[in-house]
């Protein structure tokens, strides 16, 4: 699936470094560095930051500060490494110097007094919100591109709990998310963390009349100073939802079934082809598969074959870029359950939740060789010979079935517990848990009324999942050969970095969209028809991101 921190070892805590803009570093050493980096920081701002917990740290963290900004005037320039190697700069302006807080100055500008300066505390930010129509969580150097917590940081703004001096760059608040979604990708719960101004009346309900409908903000809690939203995070849930006639085997005479047939595998006629008039359309045969009910037999086989995910593998096969020597690719997944299928409509939906420690671009991936390998009748262990060296192609399942559930913080939890133990709710070293289950009724309204529904209502629309089920099917080249009765990859479908590969399997762009609106892409590729689409040109074989900027785009 889409999504995506630096992989952990097994059981181990995840290793992805500094949040908000800056790219995380995915090695030991980088790690390493980056770690210290941050413990110094954190020993750091105990002085230097107002802490809000005793009337003496606030006095002392002026004085630091004024100590800090007297180092000079002007512009500090700071370069960050962006998407394709590309340079963005931030212009930070330096105070000409410090004032106590609650005091007005005049500024040697214009002569209007600033706001009186208020002391930020660390929070984590609970929220949910529709994906459809950002370009993904997290916040953009350029401001054109709309994004979750581009849209949130300006709420924070308005109100006033990001001040006018911090609004020019959030890496200044320590901006930071706990998973970070790809475009169109929705989440019920994610956590951002920041140091916010937190002395502002009915503060949520005031972000909430800033933020759009499809963005809401469950909750502020004042965190620990150490608490980092992607560091601190222990795990995160996702659900990805299929309609069940995905489950149908290939069409008799299609590239795959050929394909299958070649290889000794018995195609059978199945019966929802055997009814089919000769003359239908794919249109017909659309309407024929919502109603089709997966049987006990594929419900069963699909939770047999999902089991081969759980425990730690390396996934080199199920993301872009990485190969099977790359530590980062071995991952710990918790979990992994498929629910009781649910007829919504015409349709009846599949739903598979999976827990892990993190998860790699393009998790959909897995979903996908899970389907794949079921609807074919190739035996599951197939899913494990992909944990090893060899390379193969595994298509995406669309972005419109995923959905953070919400990201996990239990050792955090575990650990204010021990100090809470001691204290009451109102006193100012109390620090309250990361839950979103306290949220559970809002949360599973705001899914059904800005997720789900919009979910279904573009796949009854324009067929998105039917559409890319028959461009699997239509593919009559090497690369999903691995789909088999032996459930072996055999070596016609092994990808050699750097080789020509002979007719590759080229992926539709319109699956990784979530949105179609009227007289727009959606349309233009009405159901049943996949004419007049642009095909992706990535190659799988090439690294199209350094390990920086990949381990930036994972969750």
């Amino acid at each position: 699936m889409d999504v995506d921190p630096a992989a952990p070892i097994p059981d181990a805590p995840e290793t992805s470094s500094t949040p908000s803009l800056k790219r995380p570093q995915e090695d030991d050493a980088g790690d390493a560095a980056s770690a210290s980096k941050r413990a110094k920081a954190e020993n750091t701002e105990a002085v230097t930051e107002e802490t809000g917990d005793a009337a003496d740290g606030a006095e002392a963290a002026e004085g630091a500060k004024e100590k800090a900004d007297k180092r000079g005037d002007g512009k500090k320039v700071q370069k960050q490494k962006g998407r394709k190697g590309k340079d963005k700069e931030y212009a930070r302006t330096r105070r000409r110097g410090t004032r106590p807080e609650g005091e007005e100055t005049r500024t040697p500008d214009d002569g209007e007094p600033k706001a009186p300066r208020l002391p930020k505390r660390p929070c984590a930010l609970l929220i949910g919100f529709c994906g459809d129509g950002y370009n993904g969580m997290q916040i953009q150097p350029d401001p054109k591109v709309r994004t979750i917590e581009g849209v949130l940081f300006d709420a924070l703004i308005k109100v006033g709990a990001v001040s006018q001096d911090n609004s020019d760059n959030p890496t200044k608040v320590k901006l930071g998310r706990a998973a970070r979604t790809d475009a169109g990708v929705h989440a019920a719960g994610n956590v951002v963390s920041m140091k916010l101004i937190t002395v502002i009346p009915d503060l949520v309900a005031k972000i909430n009349e800033e933020l759009p409908s499809e963005i809401r903000l469950w909750s502020i809690i004042r965190v620990q100073n150490s608490f980092n939203a992607r560091t601190t995070c222990d795990s995160r849930k996702y659900t990805y939802f299929f309609p069940s006639y995905l489950m149908i085997p290939p069409k008799p005479g299609s590239g795959l079934w050929n394909t299958l047939k070649a290889q000794g595998a018995e195609c059978a006629p199945h019966p929802f082809w055997e009814n089919a008039e000769s003359t239908a359309t794919p249109q017909d045969d659309l309407e024929r598969k919502r109603a089709y009910r997966i049987t006990p037999e594929q419900l069963a086989a699909l939770r047999a074959a999902a089991q081969k995910f759980e425990g730690s593998h390396n996934f080199h096969n199920f993301t872009v870029g990485r190969d099977f020597r790359d530590r980062s690719c071995q991952r710990f997944l918790k979990s992994i359950e498929i629910s009781e299928p649910a007829v919504y409509g015409d349709t009846e939906w599949i739903a598979v939740l999976l827990h892990g420690q993190s998860f790699m671009l393009h998790q959909r991936k897995m979903i996908a060789a899970l389907v794949l390998s079921c609807r074919t009748n190739t035996p599951p262990q197939i899913i494990e010979e992909m944990y090893g060296p060899r390379q193969v192609f595994v298509p995406k399942m669309p972005a419109l079935g995923l959905l953070l559930e919400y990201p996990i913080f239990e050792s955090y939890n575990r650990r204010v517990a021990a100090i809470n133990a001691k204290l009451q709710p109102g006193d100012p070293e109390y620090r309250a848990p990361i839950d979103f289950e306290v949220h559970r009724a809002q949360l599973d309204e705001f899914k059904q009324n800005f997720i789900y529904a919009k979910m279904r209502s573009i796949e009854d629309q324009f067929g998105i999942f039917d559409g890319w089920i028959r461009s699997i099917d239509a593919y009559a080249g090497h690369d999903l050969e691995y789909l088999n009765p032996k459930g072996i990859i055999p070596q016609s479908a092994v990808i050699k970095r750097g080789e020509f590969r002979n007719n590759p399997f080229r992926e539709k762009k319109r699956y990784d969209a979530t949105s179609f609106p009227a007289g727009g892409a959606g349309d233009a590729a009405a159901p049943g028809s996949l004419e007049g689409e642009e095909s992706s040109e990535e190659e799988e074989t090439q690294l199209p991101l350094d390990k920086e900027e990949l381990a930036d785009l994972e969750g």
